[in-house]
């Protein structure tokens, strides 16, 4: 089987091209024997993943918003779906917006005297969508170190505010609202201010505080 899988990951790495290494998906899970990859960490397309036996990997698409559960066997990390030789994969669309969770890309360069998306008109004259997450806990990237305001904007409610200390990260990167028993209001529309730079998004009106996929709740401000 050794062997096998060997092959296998020679001939993927042959017909692999370069690519950018932008993320095309998060590790919501791992389960087992998984080198080279860890819980939160980004993987881009042309990553090579091998799971040894009764090992599995949770892996949330960005762009797709696909959720695969994959056990055993090599993974080949695509744009929007992985490839799969050897183990099973289980895939299910959840709700989530390529828009919040991609915000960092979109406004590396954000000042502060705007923010990420303006509630300008579409084409046909209703307000721009903001970029909408289906958890009421947040899952945020930033920096350790900075401090993360949240505030309300369309109604009144208490400001959260968070000293991003490397401790209370997960990964070192992320500051999960869930596990600090922290939570937005369903349907309200907030600002997120880190250092200089303001992103605005709103929750979904059906989020609720069941458990959640991160990509669906996953907002990246660094």
């Amino acid at each position: 089987m050794r062997s096998l899988i060997g092959a296998i990951v020679g001939v993927i790495c042959l017909a692999v091209p370069a690519v950018a290494q932008t993320p095309a998906a998060i590790v919501e899970d791992v389960q087992g024997k998984v080198d080279g990859i860890a819980f939160m960490d980004y993987v881009a397309p042309g990553k090579i993943i091998k799971l040894g036996p009764k090992a599995s990997v949770t892996l949330s698409y960005l762009k797709s918003c696909l959720r695969e559960t994959i056990s055993e066997g090599v993974v080949l990390v695509g744009a929007e779906q992985s490839t799969v030789q050897l183990g099973d994969v289980q895939r299910v669309k959840v709700p989530c917006d390529t828009n919040a969770a991609q915000l960092s890309e979109r406004q590396a360069n954000q000042s502060a005297a705007t923010t990420f998306r303006t509630m300008r008109s579409d084409t046909k004259g209703a307000p721009a969508k903001l970029p909408t997450i289906y958890g009421v806990s947040p899952m945020v990237q930033a920096k350790s170190g900075s401090t993360l305001v949240i505030e309300r904007t369309d109604g009144k409610e208490p400001t959260i505010s968070v000293p991003l200390k490397s401790e209370i990260m997960v990964g070192g990167k992320f500051y999960d609202f869930s596990k600090a028993g922290k939570s937005l209001t369903p349907g309200g529309t907030y600002l997120a201010i880190l250092g200089a730079k303001r992103y605005t998004f709103q929750v979904d009106s059906s989020a609720t505080s069941s458990p959640t996929p991160i990509v669906g709740r996953l907002l990246r401000l660094e």
